[in-house]
């Protein structure tokens, strides 16, 4: 019997959701290639699912949009929220369909008895002593991120929890990263390409006002990102 050459396995993944509000695509590439020209390395070859909930009665070239979207270095896996004949179309141009739900804790049985033991489980924050250089990716599955140093041009750090960034922060900053809408970044001095929490980002346009260049700290509030100062008084 010849060796087992795979195994398959269910997991969970972070993809970027093209929330398509307009079927006019010269004006959606237009306005995507100056998002992406930003941060060109973020996005590049990244997978992304294609939300049609405000465009379902709209007419729109699906092929179009994918060859748009693959132009531009992304890679568009699949659509969700489309009609019927979106999905046809999708399938037959090699993307897949996706239901896109929010989490919805299940009904439980007034008569049902269920006893819930909390187990705790302390996960120690991952720690780096220094500059996390261009190039570099950081990654803290489960925990928080404590970086004793800048965060260069290019490179990039992630984390499940928190990230603390005791120096510049420069390149980019994902916190939240397997769905935690109360993580947050703390940074000594805010210079972002790219800021991420709990799948909310903004690049660096964005960033540009009251707290660029100074301390912050970046939450997460009603799905969009907050900066407020980090030490306040």
């Amino acid at each position: 019997m010849s060796t087992q050459s795979f195994e398959l396995k269910g997991n969970l993944f972070t993809l970027s959701v093209l929330q398509l509000l307009n079927a006019d695509l010269s004006i959606v590439k237009a306005q995507l290639s100056e998002k992406i020209s930003q941060a060109p390395k973020f996005f590049k070859g990244a997978p992304i699912v294609i939300n049609l909930a405000e465009v379902q009665d709209e007419p729109l070239v699906l092929s179009d949009l994918k060859s748009i979207l693959s132009e531009l270095s992304l890679n568009p896996v699949g659509i969700c929220n489309g009609s019927d004949e979106h999905n046809d179309t999708a399938k037959s141009i090699g993307m897949s369909v996706l239901n896109y739900t929010k989490d919805v804790a299940p009904s439980i049985s007034s008569n049902t008895q269920t006893e819930v033991v909390e187990k705790h489980v302390y996960v120690p924050a991952q720690v780096v002593n220094g500059t996390v250089r261009s190039g570099q990716q950081i990654y803290a599955k489960d925990r928080d991120l404590i970086i004793m140093g800048a965060v260069s041009h290019g490179a990039e750090v992630i984390a499940d929890g928190n990230i603390h960034i005791y120096g510049t922060l420069r390149g980019r900053a994902i916190a939240g990263a397997q769905g935690n809408d109360s993580a947050s970044i703390y940074c000594q001095k805010l210079e972002a390409e790219l800021v991420s929490v709990n799948g909310s980002y903004w690049i660096s346009d964005s960033l540009q006002g009251e707290f660029w260049g100074n301390p912050c700290k970046i939450t997460q509030t009603n799905e969009s990102l907050e900066l407020t100062a980090l030490v306040k008084g």
